[in-house]
């Protein structure tokens, strides 16, 4: 059975705004492609998908670093929770309707990690239960506003680890209590 994990980047006051927080370190974006890498899929909400969207096709101005990211996430198959898209690009399936019998198949069909990115989604899978691990990548940035990691109350949880990734981010993971 598959594990669906919930991780986000994240500023110090708690928000994911993407545009906001920046690229991570060199050597945190290593950690992510590695990551990516080794993943058994990705499931979606529409935003954090549309977001997503951009590593689909090759820019000119990537590095190295870009190309070893866009390369490990387009060979991830990727589900996106999504009522108003119509369609979905490469290597993704849209999941419309049953999103609770959808990922509880997902989980029962797979094997090893499937990451959830999406605060909106992540609180709809927390009701259900279905999110088994939570993990929070901080970096060292005050927003002061945007996206918050939680979308609704908080879960209770229980802290498993904590990790230096790279050299100025902590990743703390926490397992539902």
């Amino acid at each position: 059975m598959a594990k669906l994990v919930f991780g986000l980047m994240q500023s110090l006051d708690g928000y994911v705004d993407h545009q906001e927080l920046g690229p991570p370190a060199p050597s945190s974006f290593r950690h992510f492609i590695e990551h990516v890498r080794e993943l058994t899929g990705l499931v979606y909400g529409r935003r954090t998908y549309e977001i997503m969207r951009y590593w689909d096709e090759d820019q000119p101005n990537w590095d190295t670093i870009d190309h070893d990211f866009a390369a490990a996430w387009r060979s991830q198959p990727k589900w996106v929770v999504s009522r108003s898209l119509k369609s979905v690009g490469p290597n993704a399936t849209l999941i419309a309707n049953d999103i609770e019998a959808a990922i509880r198949r997902l989980k029962a069909e797979h094997s090893g990690e499937i990451d959830v990115a999406g605060p909106d989604l992540a609180q709809s899978l927390a009701e259900l239960g279905l999110i088994d691990e939570y993990r929070l990548y901080l970096r060292p940035i005050v927003l002061g506003r945007g996206t918050p990691y939680f979308a609704g109350p908080r879960p209770p949880l229980r802290l498993v680890a904590s990790d230096l990734i790279g050299e100025d981010m902590i990743r703390l993971t926490y397992a539902p209590a």
